[in-house]
């Protein structure tokens, strides 16, 4: 059943069981596109883990990852040893091929959510089913990766955001994502709600946003370059230590800067298909807004990440980011 629950969601197709057994322990689907995964046993690396994809609807790459784990873990190929929450974010929005049906999900899973509409009512389920799962395992280690891809190309194809809250990152991530082939970091320098943000804010959990490269439909993905992260998201399935590697393999940055779209008429100075980490000399104009004016590079240069001049009013248009050390060994 796992290995078609993907296709199952995708065409709105009941299943014709909530529940059943696995190597290694049993499934039950609490809602569409949100699986639960319960070990027999828990392995002493086990965390408690939930695995997220197509918050936005498309970007199909990490869904077929998902799916090509579940199908292993289904055939006997791996056997779970850890609690691990599988959710697909925006099943309405997968089937039309689209980011969004409304309004974008991934800005919305903050608790006092008031708005109403599909994607509010969706954000406030999966926000549910997190806090449902994480107090099921108080005694684990919480862990959060929601998987994306981006709409444009990037200097760095495959890298991970890092939100903003109280809560350390262990330098054991770093060289787990740096032995998964992430090759670069932003750390977010404010509250953004997002879906990986309210893990970590709320839940303490070792969170991120991953960025696996380019949005593509499904079937058109080439999977080979994301064989290390199917690697580290099977080693979590199992409860087994994820391979490690030097962090240092990887760029850090910060961000600096938000750019927001304050008025209708409102540009971005670059073009539409500027690739992510594209950086600024000092003196260089990134946007034009009537209502905010001009935003020039002062004196050090910035890199773009995110940018689209297309988002509502009041709305982030771009984020502006330096480099940063890499974070130091505690060990």
């Amino acid at each position: 059943m796992l290995s078609e629950w993907i296709e199952l969601s995708l065409e709105s197709t009941a299943p014709t069981s909530r529940g059943g057994k696995l190597p290694g322990g049993t499934y039950t689907l609490h809602a569409a596109g949100v699986l639960e995964l319960t070990p027999t046993e828990c392995r002493s690396e086990a965390h408690a883990c939930v695995l997220s994809a197509g918050i936005h609807g498309n970007e199909t790459a990490p869904i077929e990852l998902l799916g090509e784990c579940l199908a292993r873990l289904e055939a006997g190929l791996l056997a779970l040893g850890a609690p691990v929450l599988v959710i697909l974010g925006n099943p309405e929005a997968m089937r039309r091929a689209e980011r969004y049906v409304n309004t974008n999900l991934n800005r919305l899973f903050r608790r006092d959510l008031d708005e109403t509409g599909m994607e509010p009512d969706r954000a406030r389920l999966l926000m549910r089913a997190v806090d449902d799962f994480f107090s099921r395992y108080p005694e684990h280690e919480r862990l959060h990766y929601d998987l994306h891809t981006a709409i444009r190309d990037s200097r760095y194809p495959r890298f991970v955001v890092e939100p903003f809250a109280e809560t350390a990152t262990r330098h054991e991530q770093w060289r787990w994502l740096a032995a998964a082939d992430i090759q670069a970091v932003l750390h977010q320098h404010q509250h953004s709600w997002t879906f990986s943000h309210y893990s970590k804010h709320h839940h303490q959990a070792q969170a991120f946003t991953l960025e696996l490269g380019r949005a593509l439909p499904f079937g058109h993905n080439d999977l080979a370059p994301l064989a290390p992260m199917a690697r580290l998201l099977e080693a979590l399935l199992e409860g087994r230590k994820p391979s490690s590697d030097t962090p240092e393999r990887m760029r850090f940055f910060r961000v600096a800067h938000e750019l927001m779209r304050h008025s209708e008429d409102f540009r971005l100075c670059f073009a539409d298909d500027t690739p992510n980490f594209t950086e600024f000399a000092p003196g260089t104009q990134l946007a034009e807004d009537a209502e905010a004016g001009s935003f020039v590079v002062e004196s050090e240069p910035l890199s773009v990440v995110f940018p689209n001049a297309a988002v509502e009013l009041g709305a982030r248009a771009a984020l502006l980011a330096r480099p940063a050390p890499a974070p130091a060994d505690p060990g």
